[in-house]
């Protein structure tokens, strides 16, 4: 885990490079996973908020996630978490997924982004965005958002982990594993993964 604060002091030089204070950071989970949702955050930090802890989430361990999910949420001046299922995922795909998931919690956020920094994605905004590529190992904000991200999804995952304990949800969070991909041979495909997903569509094409 990389504990340091260039992402506070990146995240500074932002505010001073497009005069602005309010800065959003929005962030996915799951795009990569076969089953589960895809969960999208935005937050808002304070200005004088910095933690050199908040990294991206999947450089930092499951305790440690869980703990700043909650110091997130404490001191967030506003944050927004959409969850879209597999179904919506199938429908609209991942990326699309992502897109939708950032402008529609950009838009809830209350007081409004002066600027939004996005993790990769360029998206249809009224306000101003910033795509970062990497962003989430970038900027405090958009770390932020993915640590929100992350760890709803992964408390989602856990509870299917329990409804299908065959599955090992609570291990591999819906993603490809090989693991994963036998539990789904073996035991069929549920209604919480992903059809489009080329694993899932060999399985259920019985190649």
């Amino acid at each position: 885990m990389i504990v340091d604060e260039t992402r506070i002091a990146f995240d500074n030089a932002i505010r001073q490079e497009h005069k602005v204070t309010l800065i959003s950071g929005s962030d996915e989970a799951g795009r990569g996973a076969m089953a589960g949702p895809i969960v999208v955050a935005s937050v808002i930090l304070p200005v004088d908020y910095a933690n050199p802890t908040i990294n991206d989430s999947k450089l930092i361990p499951s305790k440690l996630r869980e703990q700043l999910f909650t110091e997130i949420v404490a001191v967030a001046l506003d944050y927004q978490i959409k969850i879209y299922d597999n179904l919506f995922v199938d429908q609209y795909n991942p990326k699309q997924t992502s897109r939708i998931g950032m402008q529609e919690s950009i838009a809830l956020l209350q007081p409004q982004p002066e600027l939004c920094l996005l993790d990769a994605e360029k998206i249809v905004c009224d306000l101003p965005t910033l795509p970062l590529i990497k962003g989430d190992a970038k900027s405090q904000s958009i770390a932020a958002a993915s640590i929100l991200a992350k760890v709803t999804r992964d408390r989602i995952m856990i509870e299917l982990g329990k409804e299908y304990p065959e599955y090992g949800f609570e291990q591999h969070k819906g993603y490809c594993t090989k693991k994963h991909t036998e539990n789904v041979s073996k035991f069929g495909v549920l209604a919480c993964h992903r059809v489009t997903y080329k694993p899932i569509k060999c399985i259920m094409e019985g190649k």
